[in-house]
């Protein structure tokens, strides 16, 4: 598939994060092929709840304008309560991966639905645990997927939106394979 190709970012700060979002929605890139996961740390502000809005995800409660602007950006949310990880918001289409893995009942040894979403996809498991512990650390994901040279123009964006680290998981490209020492 010519767009089984992904870039994962790692931000310490919400406004790091949806910093690198708006780059990269000013450079053009397709949102649909965003995604981004993060703690809900604000769940002792008693929100009444989230819904979707024509693809857009809304949100009660003082942290509303928190995640507002953020999570309006991408298509598609979701909120999980993971053990592990405690509450986490997901949205773009990481959404669709991790009900997926949820639905086939994919079981990855010491992984969460959120790595067993990432796994389903191909990225490797000891990414997907690196990934699992910036969760649990409060830190932002930020994933852009799709050919390879959509994932190389967002990884060159997201290089400069202070993230504290990037990772390109590329499964059909030649130079990807080299890269890895295939």
């Amino acid at each position: 598939m010519s767009d089984k190709n992904a870039v994962v970012a790692i931000y310490e700060t919400h406004s790091q994060a949806e910093g690198a979002l708006k780059e990269l929605q000013k450079s053009g890139f397709d949102m649909r092929k965003l995604s981004i996961v993060a703690k809900d740390y604000h769940t002792e502000e008693q929100v009444v709840g989230y819904y979707n809005a024509g693809d857009r995800m809304m949100r009660w409660g003082s942290s509303g304008a928190f995640w507002g602007g953020f999570w309006g950006l991408l298509f598609g949310s979701a909120f999980f309560a993971i053990p592990g990880l405690g509450p986490i918001l997901v949205a773009g289409p990481m959404v669709a991966w991790v009900i997926g893995a949820l639905e086939g009942a994919v079981v990855v040894g010491g992984l969460t639905t959120i790595g067993a979403g990432l796994y389903s996809i191909g990225i490797p498991k000891d990414s997907v645990v690196e990934y699992e512990t910036a969760i649990k650390s409060d830190k932002f994901l930020v994933l852009a997927h799709g050919t390879w040279q959509e994932v190389e123009s967002a990884k060159a964006i997201m290089h400069h939106s202070h993230a504290t680290a990037i990772s390109v998981h590329s499964f059909n490209h030649p130079e990807a394979a080299v890269a890895a020492g295939v």
